[in-house]
């Protein structure tokens, strides 16, 4: 989280509101839990069902209306660089506390919790590098708002939705298609970071600043 935080290059986030947003991902835990119990229950366990809709999409969509409606239209969202902050945040605050759930659950060893760390709470991070990308988009381009609110939920879910089928139907050779894809996934995220702090207003301002002094 840090490291997103820090790439912002042109007005940093208010630290108490990038952690409101992050503890406000870790409530989602419970909510989730409650939510894709029912849904196994009622939609079964197959692979696809699991991973594209129950996992996938219970989460990436509450981490969605939680961004959406306590960010979005904030005052301190202000350029399309903080949407993937603040959406970073509410992933990787889910992330801490699925994972503290799971080892105390699971009795996890030092090797299986690094490899939920460089694996599944890497890929919330991406997941909300995606998301908010795309919220910062439809928020700073009117014209194309409806087309990116849906990109910051679909994709996110799609992505995730691959994540999940991997490690669910890939017993024994999962890790030669989930380096390909974690790689894609970080070569696409930090493209999107450089994007984004390419489009923000506030760098104009900057560069007539610099020019002036």
């Amino acid at each position: 989280m840090a490291y997103f935080y820090l790439k912002d290059r042109y007005d940093t986030e208010p630290v108490h509101l990038v952690m409101k947003v992050f503890f406000f991902g870790v409530l989602l835990v419970f909510p989730v839990m409650v939510l894709q119990r029912a849904f196994v229950h009622g939609l079964g366990d197959n692979p696809f069902v699991f991973s594209f809709i129950i996992s996938a999409g219970v989460e990436e969509f509450l981490k969605w209306f939680l961004i959406y409606f306590v960010i979005y239209k904030h005052t301190s969202f202000d350029e399309p660089y903080d949407g993937i902050v603040y959406a970073v945040a509410g992933s990787l605050g889910f992330a801490t506390l699925e994972n503290v759930f799971y080892a105390l659950l699971n009795s996890a060893s030092i090797s299986s919790l690094l490899f939920r760390a460089l694996l599944p709470v890497s890929g919330h991070a991406m997941f909300g590098v995606i998301m908010g990308y795309h919220l910062g988009k439809a928020k700073f381009n009117p014209g194309l708002t409806r087309r990116h609110l849906a990109l910051s939920l679909m994709l996110p879910i799609f992505w995730h939705g691959v994540f999940d089928y991997v490690l669910a139907t890939t017993k024994t050779y999962w890790i030669w298609f989930m380096i390909p894809l974690m790689a894609f996934l970080w070569v696409r995220s930090l493209r999107k970071v450089n994007r984004a702090n390419a489009t923000s207003p506030l760098r104009v301002v900057r560069s007539e600043e610099q020019v002036k002094i």
